[in-house]
């Protein structure tokens, strides 16, 4: 398959390198131009584009930057094909985006995220950390394979979203609409606990939207205090605890 990946920080670079690894054709782009990515191109095995590039020619566009920088790629997907599937893995911080009142009023972040891109994406990779990601993938089959959730409206660009996300080595659980997404944002039980895929089930059925965004603020808190520091696992048992 051929996949733009536009974002290239520990998300989007792990998943240039995952993807090209299985045979995928992979173009990657941030903000700074082909040539800060050429190095790490070379290394993976990807070509490095700039972010107009990125979205031509493929079908399938990653994208992975910062939360409030989608505004910006708005131009860039105005000459993209319907048929080309379009995957958010970004998560919003309000400490590092900026306040954005309709994310805050309770819009689902990748309901917003289309709004600026003006055409419907699916939300994936997203609930993971990026430890995670790069070193936590197994064989299907395996019965400590961690699952990960994977949301949207269209049936055909779910299945192409769940295969990439199997071929990065975890298993995709549908985990409804776009409307539903919120049940994998930051401050639920299924953000960043690695769960294996019955237990996944269960978490996204018990997120509570009333508590997603104060349950983020309090673990950020925690994880910036002064003087904390945590190992991975740490990290992953303060998510579970502080969103059960």
């Amino acid at each position: 398959m051929k996949i733009g990946i536009i974002g290239a920080g520990n998300i989007g670079a792990t998943l240039a390198r995952k993807l090209a690894a299985c045979g995928h054709e992979i173009k990657l782009a941030n903000s700074k131009g082909p040539e800060s990515l050429q190095k790490l191109a070379n290394e993976i095995g990807v070509k490095a584009v700039t972010r107009e590039e990125a979205v031509s020619g493929v079908d399938a566009v990653i994208l992975s930057i910062p939360f409030a920088k989608y505004p910006e790629l708005g131009q860039a997907f105005s000459n993209v094909p319907e048929k080309t599937v379009v995957i958010d893995t970004s998560n919003y911080y309000p400490g590092r985006d900026g306040a954005i009142k309709d994310v805050d009023d309770g819009k689902p972040e990748s309901i917003w995220v289309s709004e600026q891109l003006g055409r419907p994406v699916i939300k994936a990779w997203n609930a993971l950390l990026a430890a995670t990601l790069a070193d936590k993938g197994q064989p299907a089959g395996s019965s400590t394979r961690i699952a990960l959730p994977v949301a949207g409206s269209d049936p055909a660009a779910l299945a192409i979203a769940q295969d990439l996300v199997e071929d990065t080595g975890f298993s995709a659980f549908v985990a409804g609409s776009l409307e539903d997404s919120w049940r994998q944002q930051p401050g639920t039980p299924a953000y960043c606990t690695e769960l294996t895929l019955p237990a996944l089930e269960l978490a996204l059925d018990a997120a509570d939207k009333t508590r997603a965004a104060q349950n983020r603020d309090a673990l950020i808190a925690r994880f910036m205090a002064p003087g904390s520091q945590f190992s991975h696992e740490q990290i992953v048992a303060l998510n579970r605890a502080m969103t059960a």
